[in-house]
């Protein structure tokens, strides 16, 4: 279990922290262990990490607090603010408060990584936002809703002097995913090497200038610039794909797996790219090749295979697993301990990465 919500504390030195969402509406393509292995190694790295789970089926919270259902009920029912839907109830549920800084979880192993955990029921407040952001006559009445979460994020990245703050979202394309995308800084599209996520790539080139045109039309009402919790004026940047869950042979991926890996770089340069650019949604085409080279893939990690079942036995990343926690020997815990090495090489890459696109 993780360790209970840290006091939050006064800091002298305001540090704006950057947004990343970790966005595809497809499904199965490893958003939280994402989110939680590029959080993990951003802190191992010196960072001061929030992130947030804004899924409403919660896995990012199941991860990090456990999945025993005792110690979610009781973690739910501690008093104070301690979750997503809590956090915004003050603009959604029309109190006469101000929206104040969760109380984040600290994660276990890990100094400096905090949850913002995630609510079931923040699937409620849909109806309500997608009300608020179609920018109709009624809007007055719900003004505070799109700058909301924006507010939230701010004012709990300040309380943990956080560098970043990443969003774990669901798959769909919600309201709330809109919202939550489009006020973030960045954003990272995790896939998987199969024919669904290249068609969700070609859908992505519709959807993403369509929630651009949205937020650009926002940025324009003076109702909800001069709102409490005002619309950001911002544009996110996409930093990069992430391919995963594939098989090797040979140290590489098999034949089958890097078809779809080649069509699905391809996708993102011909079809996806050309669309950001022109929504402002990307960033410069030179930083890209001096960071990314000849296409837009953040990183390529294949299946994690047996080391998964103790990386969530430990509710800990699989390169961060040490000897104890793998609990094997001789030959077994040799390529075991190889395995972690590749995988913390790679990750530490993907960091280094995400750093220097978003410095």
């Amino acid at each position: 279990m993780a360790n209970a919500p840290k006091k939050i504390k006064a800091v002298k030195d305001k540090v704006v922290a950057k947004t990343i969402a970790v966005f595809n509406h497809k499904g199965g393509v490893s958003k939280t262990t994402s989110t939680f292995n590029l959080g993990w190694i951003l802190a191992d790295k010196g960072k001061r990490v929030i992130l947030v789970d804004a899924d409403p089926q919660c896995n990012l919270t199941g991860l990090v607090l456990g999945y025993n259902k005792t110690e979610l009920e009781d973690f739910y029912k501690k008093p104070g603010v301690n979750n997503l839907r809590d956090g915004l109830s003050p603009a959604y549920e029309s109190k006469p408060e101000l929206i104040k800084p969760v109380d984040c979880v600290e994660v276990d192993g890990r100094t400096g990584l905090f949850l913002l955990p995630g609510h079931i029921n923040l699937a409620e407040y849909e109806v309500t936002l997608g009300i608020a952001q179609n920018l109709s006559g009624s809007i007055i009445t719900v003004r505070n809703l799109p700058g909301a979460a924006t507010y939230l994020f701010q004012k709990t990245a300040e309380a943990y002097s956080a560098d970043y703050v990443i969003i774990d979202m669901g798959p769909s394309v919600s309201s709330m995913n809109q919202n939550l995308l489009m006020t973030s800084d960045y954003f990272i599209v995790p896939t998987s090497p199969d024919y669904f996520s290249v068609m969700a790539i070609d859908s992505l080139k519709s959807v993403l200038p369509k929630w651009a045109y949205w937020a650009t039309e926002a940025q324009k009402s003076e109702i909800l610039t001069t709102a409490i919790y005002p619309f950001p004026r911002k544009k996110p940047k996409f930093l990069g794909l992430l391919i995963q869950k594939y098989r090797l042979r040979a140290g590489a991926p098999s034949q089958g797996f890097q078809g779809w890996i080649d069509k699905i770089n391809q996708a993102t340069k011909d079809n996806l790219l050309p669309a950001l650019e022109k929504s402002e949604m990307a960033l410069d085409s030179k930083l890209y090749k001096k960071v990314l080279g000849n296409d837009y893939c953040l990183a390529q990690i294949s299946d994690f295979n047996t080391l998964i079942a103790y990386a969530q036995n430990a509710q800990t990343p699989v390169f961060a697993l040490t000897k104890e926690q793998l609990g094997s020997r001789g030959k077994i815990y040799e390529k075991q301990s190889e395995d972690v090495e590749k995988f913390r090489i790679m990750f530490n890459e993907l960091a280094n990465k995400v750093i220097i696109l978003t410095a």
